[in-house]
């Protein structure tokens, strides 16, 4: 069992939905989004629900600091997505900008936690952090992205500072915890031990128990497909409690995104239809 989270709506630059089961069907029971936040529901009930999140200006400028508070209550599916890649646009005066995702899902409840990649702009900074309290039987679909800025102008890898941690929780303990630093005052970030060649990296985590056949369909799809020296996508794949973890590195964002949705495809049937669908 997960404790109910009660959310705080009076707090500046915030987000919150929440899911309950009504009549057996996921329902949207009160969503809320102050500035700069924008949260838009087009599917609000059914077998799943489905909701978009974004910003005004399409990203993040200095001083942004904003959070979003999910609440799946039990029995409910929704995924939540961005309308497109969260820009973080330059801070030459290295003002704190981030954000900061908690979600609880409770007993049997499935979350698509599946954004558009993060794409930092040269002279940007930004970090983030993700937390999410699964309860019994609930499971979670994680996507974590981001890519090397604007590369077609220049600017690969051109940022200060990406930050991104991702906790999972199970019951109150810790199962899952992901934590990435790029900090271009401690090396440079293209350096071939680092980000080398690719411009793209990507997370996909699969966890908990309504996604046992897909992390094990998973790990042995990875596991029998070769390796060749020099290739524009690379993808490994790792058990993890309860799931599996696949990681994606590539020479483009299209690469990458067309990899993702290949081993998502299965989500189209635990959600009712194809979020991406008019997107890959």
């Amino acid at each position: 069992m997960v404790a109910s989270v009660k959310i705080n709506y009076a707090e500046k630059s915030c987000a919150a939905l929440e899911v309950e089961s009504v009549f057996g069907e996921s329902t949207v029971t009160s969503a809320f989004a102050s500035t700069p936040l924008k949260l838009l529901t087009p599917r609000s009930r059914g077998q799943s629900v489905w909701a978009y999140t974004s910003s005004f200006g399409g990203g993040f400028v200095a001083g942004d600091e904003t959070r979003l508070d999910l609440r799946l209550g039990k029995d409910t599916r929704c995924f939540l997505g961005t309308q497109a890649s969260t820009k973080i646009y330059r801070n030459p005066r290295q003002r704190a900008c981030g954000h900061v995702t908690s979600a609880t899902v409770e007993e049997n409840a499935l979350l698509v936690f599946a954004p558009d990649p993060v794409q930092p702009f040269a002279n940007s900074s930004y970090s983030q952090r993700q937390t999410f309290q699964l309860g019994t039987g609930a499971g979670l679909v994680l996507v974590d992205w981001f890519t090397s800025g604007r590369a077609a102008r220049g600017e690969r890898w051109a940022f200060d500072r990406f930050k991104s941690r991702n906790d999972v929780f199970s019951c109150g303990e810790r199962i899952f915890m992901d934590s990435l630093l790029l900090d271009s005052a401690a090396d440079p970030i293209t350096s071939p031990h680092r980000t080398g060649r690719f411009n793209c990296f990507a997370l996909l985590l699969l966890i908990g128990e309504p996604l046992k056949q897909a992390a094990a369909s998973l790990l042995e799809t990875i596991s029998v497909r070769p390796v060749s020296r020099s290739a524009a996508l690379i993808a490994s794949a790792s058990p993890v409690r309860d799931g599996a973890i696949l990681r994606v590195a590539g020479e483009s964002v299209e690469q990458v995104g067309h990899e993702l949705h290949h081993h998502l495809k299965f989500v189209s049937a635990l959600l009712g239809d194809d979020p991406w669908a008019r997107k890959w």
